[in-house]
């Protein structure tokens, strides 16, 4: 009989298998989307790099327009991209542009819609008053300074941090390579290429979904055609993959039937073969061919996208040395049953209540059934039930994550 674990002792299980992120390589800054920094990248200037205009408008000392109507003289422009810095006395003002340095004189900013147009553009009169010193001016330094980090080892470059970089200055960042990955289903019953079905069978889609999970979470896929349930077949596959990859991952064949090949094959190579307290995804395994971790999902289609989640992704990211992703709450939308005993994995469609609060509702009606393809596709994320709950309710607060 197979030895039960939590899910979090199978994790650290599978978590032991990841070899150390490998040296880093340079890439440049716009190739680097969806990378794991491997070093720390740092600001080399000042962002802002001066005082500036947060509006288009008029840069005044406050002492000019503390009382209004303030009619002042305008006697100079300042555009964005200027290195003018024109000089203005009392009574007077320079009009300048959102971006543009703020004039030296200045300690303050009119918006142009608190003023109004007083003769041929010469002068302009101020209607509202500046509420404090400095108003509408960005501080040079107000985002980051020098020398302090932008982002540091773990993090991955998102849209939002490319942008980041860019405005820093740098062109390439030092990140941790792509492992390669490589990924194959198992079973006498899956057709690949689309021909028309034979009862039993059905189409193959676990080795396409997880390549292109594991393509969007860092690593270099190499998806394999099925592997008939045949265990010369599959040994030969593994000898040939394990000189190119640097973890296998595998679906199907996991569980306690008498043609499950792939518990066979990896048991004779020392491989073990665990019942984890999850649902779905309860039979898993794991090996070690010629030294490279083969990860055995179960065959079902949602079993083995969840098992994924849960499983392969910490061990992509270890191996990446990527910061570990934490969950977040969000509260259960409609009720439903969970199995004794058993962390509960509910694909769900997570929304933000009138209340502000973020729900989370089965995204198939018949739940987590591991065999429905189309959870995942109506899904954007998936929340676990603790395994000593037997009903959800609505309201209750569950542990959640993105897809």
């Amino acid at each position: 009989m197979r030895e039960l674990l939590t899910l979090e002792q199978y994790q650290v299980e599978l978590l032991a298998l990841a070899t150390p992120p490998s040296g880093p390589e340079s890439v440049a800054l716009a190739d680097a989307q969806g990378r794991v920094l491997a070093a720390p990248v740092r600001s080399a200037v000042s962002i802002p790099g001066f005082d500036n205009s947060a509006m288009d408008g008029y840069a005044v000392r406050l002492a000019d327009v503390a009382a209004v109507p303030a009619r002042l003289r305008v006697v100079g422009d300042v555009p964005a991209g200027s290195a003018a810095d024109p000089w203005a006395g009392p009574g007077e003002c320079v009009r300048i542009m959102t971006g543009a340095p703020l004039p030296s004189f200045a300690d303050t900013v009119v918006p142009v819609e608190h003023t109004e147009p007083d003769g041929d553009g010469d002068w302009v009169t101020v209607t509202s008053a500046p509420t404090r010193l400095g108003a509408h001016v960005r501080r040079a330094g107000d985002d980051i300074l020098p020398g302090a980090e932008v982002a540091g080892p773990g993090s991955e470059v998102t849209p939002g941090l490319v942008g980041a970089l860019a405005g820093t200055g740098v062109v390439s960042v030092q990140v941790r390579p792509r492992p390669v990955a490589a990924v194959c289903a198992t079973g006498d019953e899956l057709v690949a290429d689309g021909s028309p079905l034979r009862r039993g069978q059905l189409y193959e889609s676990n080795s396409l979904a997880l390549a292109a999970a594991l393509a969007r979470h860092g690593a270099t896929p190499v998806r394999a055609d099925p592997v008939r349930d045949d265990p010369v077949a599959l040994a030969g596959w593994l000898d040939a993959i394990s000189t190119r990859a640097g973890l296998v991952v595998l679906t199907g064949g996991a569980s306690v039937g008498a043609y499950d090949v792939v518990r066979d094959v990896l048991q004779a190579a020392g491989g073990t073969f665990r019942h984890v307290r999850v649902q779905p995804g309860k039979p898993q395994g794991w090996a070690v061919w010629n030294g490279v971790p083969v990860i055995s999902l179960p065959g079902n289609p949602v079993s083995a996208q969840l098992s994924y989640e849960l499983f392969v992704r910490p061990l992509l990211d270890r191996m990446l040395g990527r910061t570990e992703r934490p969950w977040f709450t969000a509260v259960a939308g409609a009720a439903w049953a969970s199995p004794a005993g058993r962390c509960q994995i509910v694909p769900a469609r997570l929304t933000t209540a009138t209340d502000g609060r973020l729900t989370a509702e089965p995204a198939h009606p018949r739940g987590s059934a591991s065999h429905m393809v189309t959870s995942l596709a109506r899904a954007d994320g998936y929340v676990m039930v603790d395994a000593e709950a037997t009903t959800v309710c609505v309201g209750d607060p569950l542990r959640a994550r993105w897809l």
